[in-house]
């Protein structure tokens, strides 16, 4: 029986509780087979169209990926990476929060770290995979005229102008809505995020992937700082290169990348590891069914982002009072939550209280969802806070 199978037949999806404690069993089991390694979860949920949740990296997640970052101790780190990508910049403060404290960091990727997340995962010492795992090209994307391109492919565009231009001494009239719409600027702009995303690979693949590189397998050459820069630089043309992948969301496997001469650790090849980690990653996609968007956890803390339903407007008693009906995301059951407005009242029959940290827990399969800004919705509308 499948993994999957498995805990589905013990119905882990039922109960929050359950859920979150078997995913901290199997992180406490990596860290175990690791070594005794540290690990950090930051992982989002690929489904773009859950809500319109915020998935992509982005500002917000520094503060939580600090957070869990302060639980941690020791001087090597393990990052379970699951992103579709986002903000290049945040990905690089991210990896300097982790340089800052840990000597060795490692990046597990067990399903999909796309775009800027591969670009992050290019600063690991060691990079961890398994043939269903896939890093993405890191050619920059950019949005222009309502619609998104990529960097290397407008600028390739460009170039084949001119080159035309040149050869034959005349402009393609079809060009010219678009040559109007393109400003100086915005050509710039798409080379310097190109260029940005090389220097990053580049400078992170040659100081922390390389470091150990001390011989030429071939040649029995020593390896020189140049040889490092040239390799990863060259690795970083190759993510880049737009005109190969074709597409921003390609998914290059272990043998794409040992093909640029990456070398990555296929944990496949260590069956217990593999095990531990495949569970963990079927527990996280279970995690991700319910309304969470977001999970950034270690293998005894996690914040957890939600996406909170949309409620009716609450109805006022008195005045001193708010109901309101909450539909749980997960299993769909309706709970009427009671939000004492200004000061204490008495809870009517059937209805729950608003919780004071605002997080409500489903009575029947005990998801939470983050009450938070309904919260500020109904003390704004009452000019009453909630008691």
């Amino acid at each position: 029986m499948g993994v999957y199978s498995e805990y589905l037949n013990k119905q882990l999806y039922t109960d929050f509780q359950k859920l979150t404690d078997e995913r901290k069993k199997q992180l406490r089991q990596i860290g175990a087979l690791r070594g005794g390694r540290a690990i950090l979860v930051f992982a989002a949920d690929l489904n773009p169209n859950k809500g319109n949740a915020p998935i992509s990296i982005n500002y917000s997640d520094l503060l939580p990926i600090a957070d869990q970052l302060s639980n941690l101790t020791g001087d090597a780190v393990d990052l379970i990476l699951e992103s579709p990508g986002g903000s290049g910049e945040v990905a690089e403060d991210i990896v300097r929060l982790l340089r800052q404290k840990f000597r060795d960091v490692a990046v597990i990727v067990p399903g999909y770290a796309k775009s800027a997340a591969t670009i992050m995962t290019m600063a690991a010492d060691d990079i961890l995979m398994e043939p269903m795992s896939a890093l993405g090209p890191i050619d920059a994307q950019m949005f222009w005229q309502g619609k998104v391109f990529s960097a290397d492919a407008l600028l390739e565009g460009m170039e084949k102008i001119k080159k035309e231009v040149v050869e034959t001494g005349n402009l393609n009239k079809a060009y010219i809505p678009i040559l109007q719409g393109i400003s100086p600027g915005e050509l710039q702009s798409a080379e310097n995020a190109l260029n940005f995303a090389k220097t990053l690979v580049t400078e992170w693949l040659a100081k922390y992937k390389f470091k150990d590189w001390t011989e030429h397998s071939s040649t029995k050459r020593p390896v020189t700082d140049a040889d490092r820069k040239q390799r990863a630089e060259e690795i970083a043309k190759q993510l880049c290169d737009h005109g190969r992948w074709l597409t921003h969301g390609r998914s290059l496997k272990i043998e794409d990348l040992e093909a640029m001469k990456l070398h990555i650790t296929d944990y496949s090849k260590t069956p217990d590891l593999a095990d531990a980690i495949r569970r963990y990653y079927t527990l996280l996609q279970m995690t991700f069914a319910t309304n969470i968007y977001k999970v950034f956890e270690t293998a005894d803390s996690q914040i957890c982002r939600f996406i909170v339903p949309p409620a009716p407007p609450p109805a006022q008693q008195g005045g001193n009072v708010a109901m309101i009906e909450v539909k749980c995301a997960s299993c769909g059951a309706p709970s009427n939550v009671q939000a004492n407005l200004g000061g204490a009242q008495p809870l009517q029959p059937g209805c729950l209280p608003f919780p004071a940290d605002n997080v409500f827990k489903c009575p029947r399969c005990k998801a939470e969802t983050d009450l938070g800004d309904l919260r500020r919705q109904i003390e704004a509308q009452s000019k009453k806070p909630i008691i």
